[in-house]
């Protein structure tokens, strides 16, 4: 090793060692610099590439969001998410160069800074306080008189030991000045060649990437050349065309106005007519209209639900209307309400006028052929209970709305007026209607009746699954019980809107004619104490955390051995409310809870009712319930606060859980141990109520006393569909709360799964049955 300074040097202290101090420091102090500097302009550097690589990623994003409207073009779209992609790993590899740079460049050197270089100068320091002193000793031991014996052994004494303290100071700054310049080499190109290695990597690593993608680019470069080909042929094509059609005379519409019965798409016809409004201005609108299905509707815009003007074109007529000042107009005619309409010409009135009549005469034709095949099918030698349930087996199945829900006891006409055919529904109700009845109905406000249209709405699985549970025969034995005894009339299809309106009012809102209960004295009022359940009751409960750790499916296996019971048996006695209550506390464990227990045989209340009903999958009970004024919402204080909607989760009914709700139950009321509904579908194993909860709007994020939230608990019990329900609404709300940068992907598969879960549990419950199957194989 090369020595800087000379140790021998150093001890004679002489004026070559002081002018090689001298120089030293002066390196050190300007090496110290251009090291600052170099640290600066590195970490200003590794700055801009971070700014330099947000910029990219922000391109790159814009590159992939075009990617994802171009998903209509499967050329584009791949190569774009496939520059994306390569783009992103460049990214990630100017990152590893940055990071490798401020190890190598600014850490590195910044430590040889601040230890190495701070020693020097602390060494320096103590240098020059040891120089001084030994310099004053001199002088002192220079200046003491002979005769002053005393003083010449002190200065004397004194020079020896700072004499010693100065060599052994500067042997060792001597030392750290060697080291130092032997060391500012290594870490200097250590680091330098850290920083060029990074650099080999990151090229080695691009280089690699676009080799992968060489081929890939060539093919796309082909494929284009091949693209402009193709469109210089379409651009001839589309020219020619546009010379074509120029030279052909449009000066009228009516060459472009067809009809045809047969259509593929269902529309016989559709154009643009003027449409003369209700109101008192009697304003006239241009709207699409179109003729399809038997039903004449009409557009304002290509997205808007179409408006029906016609519900059935077997019930009107159409005809010429010459007595208003407007030109080419005719009039549409229904039982309930006119239209009137103008064409833009008189061929086309006249083209109108023929279509419609047309679309009357198939519609009659096409009925007349239903008929004749139902009543083929409907012969003496067929028409068995057994084909008759075989047939609305099928139709539950697979038909369209308005099949599955007609062919219901009852529900062939209208439920207030007896109109045949209806072709509308209330769906919490669970009735059929005609149009002039539905539009009533609409009027009581939603919470007395929800109208929806059998052949226009579209329907979800368990919604129709409820309409087809109920029907017109059930709900009238209800609301209309006390008819005959109160002298009151049905009004008939042709009786007067104003009466049929009194009639409904009288039926739903007022509910004159439902049976009234007798007044009960039943301990079953919500907040009244009730009878404590047997020592054996007790003695069957499950404890809480057990549930939790994997035992759903033994529990909810009594539940339904119990309210296969329960259901055999309910309308023996009041005494079998004990088996129901007993087997409730299987889902309200570690809790002392007070079942409810009939003692003698007066009513119980209407909301006791609901709640018991809910729990044995009765519908047309809980319809009674609620039609003698049950709280859809009533809490049993004596179940643990539990709801109808929280027991029909533990009857195990889809369709029990949709009715309460279609009849205004929240799905958020929770019990004394802090579980809503969504909580105990999760708990049981119940995935299709879980998907239904989370659809109606159920917050998953809701914990239980625990501090529990449903997902974790269907982690804990390892049920892998519904983790997944759970998951996937947890991150499309999380994608909607994020107000969607980039697009929401998540979207489209998370309605198609909700959709098929739908399907799956209203049509195909066994499917879903998978986590009670696997714990009853454990077992």
């Amino acid at each position: 090793m090369k020595v800087t300074v000379d140790f021998e040097e150093c001890l004679k202290d002489s004026p070559r060692f002081r002018a090689a101090l001298e120089e030293v420091e002066g390196d050190v102090t300007e090496l110290e610099l251009k090291l600052d500097k170099l640290v600066k302009l590195c970490i200003a550097m590794i700055d801009t590439g971070k700014a330099f690589c947000t910029a990219n990623k922000q391109f790159m994003n814009g590159i992939r969001d075009l990617a994802q409207y171009s998903c209509k073009d499967a050329l584009v779209e791949t190569s774009l998410t496939k520059f994306s992609d390569t783009l992103q790993e460049m990214i990630n590899y100017h990152n590893i160069l940055f990071d490798q740079t401020q190890r190598s460049i600014k850490a590195q050197l910044q430590t040889f800074v601040k230890e190495d270089i701070r020693k020097f100068k602390d060494a320096k320091k103590q240098f020059e306080k040891v120089s001084e002193e030994k310099e004053n000793a001199l002088v002192k031991n220079a200046q003491v008189q002979r005769n002053k014996q005393h003083e010449v052994e002190e200065a004397t004494n004194i020079l020896t030991a700072t004499r010693k303290c100065f060599r052994h100071i500067a042997l060792d700054y001597v030392l750290q000045i060697n080291v130092l310049q032997s060391k500012r080499r290594s870490e200097i190109l250590k680091s330098m060649l850290s920083f060029m290695y990074a650099h080999l990597a990151f090229f080695h690593q691009g280089y690699d990437l676009f080799s992968e993608l060489g081929p890939y680019m060539k093919d796309l470069g082909a494929q284009l050349d091949q693209l402009a080909v193709d469109a210089a042929k379409e651009k001839r094509d589309m020219e020619q065309k546009h010379s074509t059609i120029q030279q052909k005379d449009y000066s009228s519409d009516d060459t472009k106005l067809e009809y045809n019965v047969d259509a593929a798409n269902g529309i016989v016809m559709e154009g643009y007519l003027f449409k003369r409004a209700s109101n008192a201005f009697k304003t006239w609108n241009r709207r699409w209209f179109s003729i399809q299905n038997n039903q004449l509707v009409y557009q304002k815009k290509f997205k808007d639900n179409p408006t029906v003007v016609v519900e059935d074109l077997r019930l009107c007529t159409v005809k010429h209307c010459e007595d208003i000042e407007r030109r080419f107009c005719f009039e549409v005619v229904s039982p309930t309400k006119s239209c009137m309409l103008q064409a833009d010409s008189e061929k086309l009135r006249q083209a109108w006028i023929k279509a419609v009549q047309t679309s009357i005469a198939t519609a009659y034709r096409e009925k007349g052929d239903e008929s004749e095949k139902q009543e083929k099918k409907s012969s003496p030698s067929t028409g068995s209970l057994e084909s008759g349930s075989e047939t609305k087996e099928k139709l539950l199945k697979g038909e369209s709305a308005l099949q599955r829900v007609q062919c219901i006891p009852g529900n062939a006409a209208c439920c207030d007026c007896g109109l045949a055919d209806p072709r509308w529904a209330s769906i919490n109700l669970g009735i059929t209607l005609c149009i002039e009845c539905s539009g009533i109905h609409r009027s009581l406000g939603v919470h007395f009746s929800k109208v929806r249209s059998l052949t226009l709405d579209s329907w979800e699985p368990e919604l129709l699954k409820l309409m087809c549970e109920l029907g017109n025969d059930v709900i009238n034995r209800i609301y209309e019980a006390k008819l005959e005894k109160v002298g009151a009339k049905k009004p008939q299809p042709g009786s007067q809107r104003q009466e049929k309106e009194a009639y409904i009012r009288a039926k739903y809102v007022e509910r004159k004619f439902v049976e009234k209960q007798p007044a009960s004295a039943s301990p079953l009022e919500s907040g009244t104490k009730v009878l404590p359940p047997s020592q054996e009751e007790k003695r069957h409960s499950v404890p809480e955390k057990s549930l939790l750790a994997g035992e759903q499916g033994a529990a909810s296996q009594k539940v339904r051995s119990s309210d296969s019971g329960i259901q055999q048996s309910a309308d023996d006695s009041r005494e079998h409310l004990v088996s129901t209550i007993s087997a409730n506390s299987l889902y309200e464990p570690g809790e002392k809870q007070d079942s409810s227990v009939f003692c003698d045989s007066k009513q119980p209340s209407p909301g006791w009712q609901l709640y018991r009903a809910a729990f044995e999958k009765n519908l047309p009970d809980m319809a009674e319930a609620l039609a003698h004024g049950a709280e859809v919402n009533w809490v049993n204080v004596e179940e643990n606060n539990a709801t109808p909607l929280i027991q029909a989760v533990r009857g195990g009914s889809l369709v029990t859980c949709e009715f309460l709700l279609q009849n205004g139950a929240n799905v958020n009321i929770r019990d004394m141990e802090g579980r809503g509904p969504l909580h105990h579908a999760t708990v049981l194993g119940h995935t299709g109520q879980v998907c239904l909860f989370l659809k109606r709007g159920a917050n998953q994020h809701a914990t239980d006393e625990d501090g529990k939230d449903p997902l974790s608990i269907a982690v804990e019990a390892a049920n892998a569909d519904i983790v997944t329900l759970l998951r996937l609404a947890r991150m499309n709300e999380e994608m909607r709360e994020s107000e969607g940068l980039y697009g929401q992907p998540g979207d489209e598969i998370y309605q198609d799964i909700f959709r098929d879960f739908s399907q799956m549990a209203s049509n195909n419950p066994e499917k879903l049955n998978r986590f009670q199957q696997s714990d009853s194989q454990k077992s």
